[in-house]
């Protein structure tokens, strides 16, 4: 157990000189009365609801040094495997099949999460593309970091590609990923994870096979012949059509990487391919540690009313 705000405990400090104050004041009382040979009150001071008092004093101290307990997960991960999600961002991804669902995007961030599960002892990253890859966060062990991560910081053109074009997308940018520090240095066993709707200008799928040869590649395809890009106004924007060769695309690219495609609606299979990559080969595992804490205070400030109401009817029979 620990405690946030220990200072907080002189809440119940203030409580000391009150109760100092009764005690005083009835043995004072007291010698006055054997003094003066004069009966004490037929109640005298009633102790219980001094003590109910104090106690409200003290457990409201408590709740303001906020005690918490503290949990401390160990997490096994192995540092020779590591795995990248590249989420495809450019404008296509924010086409959806009416105004109000769900945009490509994000269910391409949901898949993401749900497969980032799926491999909980495997140290996984966030990168986006568009005519380029950039990193969103390098491989970590800590899910919560890569959710928040996946929640935060991917969105449509977010950063937007580096020139304007009909289509940003173009998978050749992904042979920049192997000698680009994405990956640490120790990772023998590598997985690239890509969710796009397969809309990319021209490229070359030997040029990235060859270029991937030494990764493992997973594609998560989001894509309907029936989506569109929906303007601020909820009409279709015109300027965007689905590209209806995009399917055989991304199956060439699968193909020349040594894998295949899966649809958004096949993600258990994705989920068992993935698996099934990076649970082969020599590992080392190391140990990594989640730390977290669960306030009791709302609960200690709760307790305090118990002997509050005992200090109300203790009074109120009195009165």
């Amino acid at each position: 157990m620990t405690f946030l705000t220990p200072l907080g405990a002189l809440v119940a400090a203030a409580v000391v000189l009150p109760v100092v104050a009764i005690l005083w004041a009835s043995r004072r009382a007291g010698t006055v009365r054997a003094a003066l040979h004069l009966r004490a009150p037929r109640h005298g001071t009633d102790l219980r609801a001094l003590a109910a008092l104090v106690a409200v004093f003290v457990l409201i101290g408590l709740a303001a040094t906020q005690p918490a307990l503290s949990h401390d997960t160990k997490q096994r991960v192995r540092k020779e495997t590591q795995a990248l999600f590249v989420l495809d961002t450019s404008r296509s991804m924010s086409a959806a099949s009416g105004p109000a669902a769900k945009t490509r995007l994000a269910r391409a961030k949901a898949a993401a999460a749900s497969l980032r599960v799926a491999i909980p002892d495997v140290e996984s990253g966030i990168a986006t593309l568009t005519d380029r890859v950039l990193p969103d966060l390098l491989p970590v062990a800590d899910l919560p970091s890569f959710d928040a991560t996946l929640q935060r910081s991917v969105g449509i053109e977010e950063p937007p590609p580096r020139s304007v074009s009909v289509r940003a997308t173009t998978f050749t940018a992904l042979e920049t990923i192997p000698n680009s520090g994405f990956f640490a240095t120790t990772a023998k066993r590598r997985a690239i994870v890509l969710l796009t709707d397969g809309e990319s200008s021209p490229f070359d799928p030997g040029a990235i096979g060859r270029s991937l040869a030494r990764t493992d590649l997973v594609v998560v395809r989001f894509w309907s012949a029936d989506e569109s890009v929906f303007g601020p106004s909820g009409k279709p924007e015109r300027a965007y059509r689905p590209d209806p060769a995009a399917p055989a695309a991304l199956d060439a690219l699968a193909a020349a990487t040594g894998g295949r495609a899966f649809g958004e609606g096949d993600l258990g299979a994705a989920e068992a391919r993935l698996r099934g990559l990076v649970r082969t080969g020599p590992t080392a595992a190391v140990v990594g540690r989640t730390h977290r804490e669960t306030s009791l205070a709302p609960f200690v400030a709760l307790a305090a009313l118990a002997p509050l109401v005992l200090f109300v009817r203790r009074r109120g029979a009195y009165d």
